[in-house]
């Protein structure tokens, strides 16, 4: 339950607001509690007395420095195939936290949180301090793989807060820099070690956007991995939901590898994603990742991990897995590991070390200043128990917006774990995807300065992925906005 903005309450059971009088964990303390200026106002800046023209805002010699200006060149120059720029057209000059400054002046509140990337909102102290430390003791920068005490900090941090039974016999590998690499080098590891080549993956799964990884996402052209139902309750494949979904789910896997007519070759692993993100925010329940685990380990099949985008406690634990209470054999880190800066590893089984030496490399795996960043967030997260803090704050949220669901017929359904929130727009009348209204929605966010995006399928779900240093102020003022986009992108379309 939150009390808004505007005044209006927000609760588990409906539209009526309650306030919530609880304080903020202390580790949200370092966070700029956001200042909710009126639409199109400058309000308080970002602790910078700068006005919007200054520092940072520049637009190159020769060039203008207008928003309007840096837009234009920018889809004059960028490739066809940018994204988050079409529907979030702003210049970010300034962050701290949760906040955004554009270079015109307003104020946004980033549910975006460079997809994820940012555990800790924009610019947060100990990140600072981290790369500031690095940057002045003289330290090299780019060291290829070589080790430094930077490296072996960060590995420290990493195994301390790995899975027990996970960290007592693993190896790490440091990837290229994005996520999608450490899923290659996965795919690439589960492959040599096992000499088979078939993997399973999962409808409506993400894993990168390279060919390995594209193949093994819900959305590839081609039929190279077999594909197993994952469950969910709005569009369970089986047309159940709920556990009996779930069980019908892991029925139907196991049936397929234990059919010697059923096509599938033993195969080199299986990755899975404990929350679903692009795929629209849809966890994986806890007994059905327990059956996957029990199927993998008693065929000899390697269960890989994907935590790129749930990890470092985004779901209100420090990895998506630990809600099932299930090892599995490899984990895919990336995304909020770097503390915002790139990195992407893997770890993994010893058993399953068999690399040759160079067999999977990359110039960038040696990111000092990343590793730096990561070691501070990591221990934050873990110092401050901000997966805890995730795992009640999101609660609230999804009560919440479970009640603001019953006011609206156009919500499909809610759905999530810890700070990792998903809102499905449908038709109202025919059950279907709404894209449309899920757009709509987005832009009337933006024009109210809260910036989401969409995932699932068709791009009908509207997600919420705040820094986990969010207060209860801060969340309030993202469901009251939030609230109030829902029936004006409703009005709009219709």
């Amino acid at each position: 339950m939150f009390e808004t903005q505007s005044g209006r309450a927000i609760s588990a059971g409906g539209p009526t607001l309650v306030a919530v009088t609880e304080p903020a964990a202390a580790a949200a303390t370092t966070e700029i509690p956001p200042q909710v200026p009126p639409q199109g106002s400058r309000g308080p800046g970002l602790d910078a007395p700068d006005a919007p023209g200054g520092p940072g805002v520049s637009g190159g010699p020769g060039g203008s420095a207008a928003p309007e200006g840096i837009l234009r060149r920018q889809a004059q120059r960028e490739s066809a195939a940018r994204t988050y720029a079409r529907a979030l057209p702003i210049v970010p000059v300034r962050a701290r936290g949760l906040t955004i400054e554009g270079a015109d002046g307003r104020r946004y509140l980033d549910c975006l949180s460079g997809a994820g990337s940012l555990a800790l909102g924009h610019n947060h102290p100990v990140v600072l301090e981290a790369i500031r430390g690095v940057l002045d003791s003289g330290a090299p920068l780019h060291v290829l793989d070589l080790a430094t005490p930077v490296k072996d900090a960060f590995t420290t941090e990493l195994f301390a807060n790995l899975p027990p039974a996970l960290a007592a016999d693993a190896r790490i590998q440091f990837c290229g820099p994005a996520g999608t690499d450490a899923v290659e080098a996965a795919l690439k590891l589960v492959r040599t070690a096992t000499g088979r080549p078939g993997l399973l993956a999962f409808t409506g799964a993400y894993h990168g956007m390279t060919a390995g990884a594209l193949d093994a996402s819900g959305g590839a052209p081609g039929v190279r991995v077999t594909r197993l139902p994952y469950p969910q309750d709005l569009r369970c494949p089986f047309g159940v939901g709920g556990p009996e979904g779930a069980e019908l789910s892991a029925r139907w896997t196991e049936n397929l590898l234990d059919d010697p007519k059923g096509g599938v070759p033993a195969p080199a692993g299986m990755i899975v994603e404990p929350v679903q993100g692009e795929g629209g925010v849809i966890p994986a329940p806890d007994g059905w990742l327990r059956r996957m685990r029990e199927i993998t380990a008693a065929r000899g099949i390697p269960l890989i991990a994907d935590e790129v985008q749930t990890g470092v406690g985004r779901t209100g634990a420090f990895w998506g897995v630990d809600h099932a209470g299930v090892v599995p054999d490899v984990m895919v880190l990336s995304k909020a590991i770097g503390g915002s800066l790139p990195l992407a590893v893997i770890v993994y089984r010893a058993g399953l070390d068999v690399w040759a030496p160079g067999e999977h490399a990359g110039t960038f795996r040696g990111n000092q200043l990343a590793m730096a960043a990561g070691t501070a967030t990591l221990a934050f997260v873990r110092e401050n128990r901000l997966a805890e803090r995730a795992a009640v704050l999101g609660e609230r949220m999804l009560a919440a917006l479970h009640g603001l669901a019953c006011g609206h017929t156009c919500i499909g359904e809610v759905r999530g774990r810890g700070l990792m929130i998903g809102v499905e727009l449908v038709d109202p009348d025919t059950g279907a995807a709404a894209p449309s209204l899920a757009a709509a929605v987005r832009q009337e966010c933006l024009d109210r300065g809260l910036i989401v995006e969409l995932g699932g399928r068709h791009g009908a779900v509207v997600r919420l992925l705040p820094p986990l240093t969010l207060t209860d102020e801060q969340a309030a003022a993202v469901l009251d906005r939030l609230a109030d986009a829902i029936p004006a992108a409703a009005r709009r379309t219709h």
